[in-house]
């Protein structure tokens, strides 16, 4: 037992830095619409986030955690060593960007430091990656885009009621609409737990299987459940510590957002969030999903010159393509060097 703690402990270490700086990340799309329409007090969030995050892991996680913990990478790759280094390469790509007020997709960065370890161990699957998970990266932003655009410009403003102008001072008139939004982040917080909490989970709940034995292999469920419990907890430190920024970023630097258009936008990530979690087991990035939103209410407001021109749009389109790739080529160059 005492070799096993040994072999585990960086690992789960890694997986909890992980996790803070994935909750300081996953803030920004859960709670930038509340926080944007002044509805909710920042010191709430964090917890509120840490609840939801587990919630949403123990309910809906279980398919993301497959595909990472054995469909990108066999189980048995997942050595102590190769498991720190893929965790390492991911925490680092995430706090870089959450440092840089950027909130940035722990799914692709997971994915691809996972990808990488895979090329450099000969053992990736090319099949899952790029028939079925990149696609997906690329047409569920898409469809979040077209979405908020066709709701914000054709049907919106057809309902002439006064709280979907974008004076929301008058919001504390409407206790319902208000409940309506900050439920609505709660859902996108739960979605995060489903999707998410597996990027640091699954690759320590395979380490685990591994270390301990063939029969833990064949019962890889309770062991994936152990470790959620371990991780979702530091989301919410994550939260607390680095939250802040990300969701000012968000929240109030790319559009302002009214009570009612914060909520739809809640609603359509969080739906297709869960969607491919439950139903594909697919690793997706929320805060892109987020991110497009918000710029398609950007758009439809302000123009698409205005809106692309606009210096946090330029950094996130330049942080979400740099990161990922750093986790990717991180991961590959660690291991090829320590194999040789």
């Amino acid at each position: 037992m005492s070799e096993l703690f040994n072999s585990l402990t960086i690992p789960f270490l890694l997986a909890m830095f992980l996790a803070i700086t994935m909750g300081g990340s996953g803030t920004a799309p859960s709670f930038s619409a509340a926080y944007g329409a002044n509805v909710l007090k920042r010191s709430l969030i964090p917890g509120l986030f840490g609840i939801m995050v587990l919630a949403g892991a123990l309910i809906a996680g279980k398919e993301v955690s497959l595909t990472l913990g054995n469909g990108l990478l066999e189980q048995s790759f997942f050595t102590p060593l190769n498991t720190s280094v893929i965790l390492l390469s991911i925490g680092l790509s995430v706090l870089i960007a959450s440092l840089l007020g950027v909130p940035q997709s722990t799914s692709q960065s997971t994915v691809l430091s996972i990808a990488g370890a895979a090329s450099a161990l000969d053992g990736l699957n090319t099949q899952k990656l790029f028939v079925e998970i990149i696609p997906t990266w690329i047409i569920l932003p898409i469809i979040s885009f077209f979405l908020m655009f066709l709701l914000s410009n054709y049907v919106l403003p057809l309902i002439k009621i006064r709280i979907i102008t974008d004076d929301y001072s008058h919001l504390n008139e409407h206790k319902g609409i208000k409940a309506l939004l900050i439920l609505s982040c709660l859902y996108v917080a739960f979605s995060i737990g489903a999707n998410n909490v597996a990027n640091a989970a699954a690759p320590i709940a395979s380490l685990t299987a591994n270390e301990i034995g063939q029969e833990s292999v064949q019962n890889f469920l309770p062991l994936t459940i152990l470790s959620v419990l371990v991780v979702a907890p530091c989301f919410a430190i994550g939260s607390s510590l680095f939250g802040h920024q990300v969701t000012k970023t968000t929240g109030k630097k790319i559009v302002e957002v009214s009570p009612i258009y914060a909520t739809i936008i809640a609603v359509i990530v969080a739906s297709l969030l869960v969607f491919a979690s439950v139903v594909k087991g697919i690793p997706t990035s929320l805060v892109q999903l987020n991110g497009a939103a918000f710029i398609a209410l950007s758009v439809s407001k302000n123009g698409f010159k205005t809106t692309f021109s606009n210096k946090i749009v330029k950094r996130f389109f330049l942080v979400w393509a740099i990161a990922p790739l750093f986790a990717y080529l991180v991961t590959w160059v660690l291991i090829t060097l320590l194999q040789k």
